[in-house]
């Protein structure tokens, strides 16, 4: 009986069945306990953007943990690096002169942008602006908000309401937005919650068009457009280092994390547009929110470095290299009498969906046997959201494992 309880687990079957203990990765590969070699189909939990075992993160790491760990930046306090990876963040912001606020994770960003929003409207002095709209299939973290906004219906089972003022929309309608704003009034809406491209719901890009209509829904009527780049974010779009940049969202804020440290060390950020920000730095308002690990300085040092290696390796080009090689190689999987859908195309992600969602947790099994670990998300899909280091090759690999395990 082992004494780890997993998130997203039954841990009856985990007992019964044993783990899958991964004990080392380098690049596209990670092995087992046992010592076996898997290709790395998802990248952790979507965030190794630059693979695994880069000892240059490891080092900044350390050396910034010598030199000081990590101190408060309450009130008036900072510490230097943070403050470099606040500037550094800030010049690649899809809204110039945006501000950063970090975070621990990804669910601490989005229920940090929920607070904001709502908070932002009060000191408006239109305090009644306090719904937050997230869309079905949306996956926006498990804290209280997160939960509250999502769009799978199964995060929100069993605890009653976590938070009033939380509705949800279509997924893919804008139309279903509008309505809404006509049931409840413009009013009482605080914010649109939006992830580019769904993750955790099924690897869903958004319709043509959709996201430009939503956001100009949102201005016409004074909601904040908020732009979930949890999963899009620093790379993992392709060719941009945000979603917000290659589709032109200018988001009012935007959530992120995975990929800014790629896993190495939990960090997430929200970017704030300047004029959300402005009734805060007015002088004499606190926003008394905050967490005692926000823009931790290991953390930083290891964003620092992993945004390092980005640049210099130039895997924004390698994401998007990575979004045509992903669609090639997968694509021809819908043929398979176990698959009715590939979804593919924008950005360094994909998924499979098959015919039963019942047999992806098998398929996940049988996935290993050809020696690749991969993931189900959604109703019944494989995830594949790979490192940027993956070559062509391994995809092809990939996608003749994946054949293999699903024949």
């Amino acid at each position: 009986m082992g004494s780890l309880w997993h998130g997203f687990a039954d841990m009856g079957a985990v007992e019964r069945d044993g783990a899958f203990v991964i004990a080392r990765g380098e690049g596209a590969y990670i092995w087992d306990a046992a010592g076996n070699r898997y290709l790395d189909a998802t990248a952790g939990l979507w965030f190794t953007n630059v693979g695994h075992g880069r000892r240059e993160i490891a080092d900044a790491v350390g050396s910034q943990l010598a030199e000081l760990a990590h101190y408060s930046n309450f009130g008036d306090f900072a510490s230097t690096v943070t403050v470099e990876l606040a500037e550094r963040l800030a010049a690649i912001a899809p809204v110039p002169g945006s501000k950063v606020f970090f975070t621990s994770g990804g669910s601490d960003s989005v229920d940090t942008a929920a607070k904001l929003a709502r908070r932002y409207w009060h000191e408006l002095g239109r305090p009644n602006k306090r719904i937050i709209v997230g869309r079905q299939k949306a996956y926006h973290g498990m804290h209280v908000a997160g939960t509250a906004i999502s769009g799978l219906p199964p995060n929100r089972e069993g605890y009653g309401e976590l938070m009033a003022d939380a509705r949800t929309v279509a997924w893919d309608d804008a139309k279903s937005l509008l309505t809404l704003i006509e049931e409840v009034g413009a009013d009482t809406i605080a914010a649109f919650f939006c992830e580019p491209v769904i993750g955790a719901g099924g690897v869903y890009s958004p319709p043509e068009g959709y996201l430009g209509e939503v956001r100009q829904i949102c201005r016409d009527h004074e909601i904040l457009f908020v732009v979930d780049e949890v999963v899009t974010g620093f790379g993992r779009i392709g060719g941009s280092w945000f979603a917000a940049t290659r589709l032109g969202l200018e988001p009012d804020l935007m959530t992120t994390a995975k990929g800014l440290t790629s896993g190495y060390v939990p960090m997430g950020a929200v970017f704030i547009a300047p004029a959300i920000a402005a009734p805060f730095y007015a002088g004499g308002t606190w926003w008394r929110h905050g967490y005692t690990y926000g823009g931790h300085a290991g953390a930083a040092a290891a964003a620092m470095a992993n945004l390092d290696i980005i640049e210099r390796e130039g895997l924004l080009t390698e994401a998007k290299r990575l979004e045509s090689t992903l669609h090639a190689e997968l694509a021809p999987l819908a043929d398979l009498p176990a698959v009715t859908e590939v979804r593919s195309g924008l950005g360094a992600v994909a998924a499979v969906q098959l015919a039963d969602a019942a047999d992806a947790a098998p398929a996940v099994r049988r996935l290993r046997e050809h020696g690749v670990s991969g993931r189900a998300v959604g109703n019944g899909a494989l995830q594949f959201s790979p490192a940027f280091v993956m070559t062509d090759e391994q995809v092809a690999e990939l996608a003749a494992a994946t054949r293999a395990a699903l024949t």
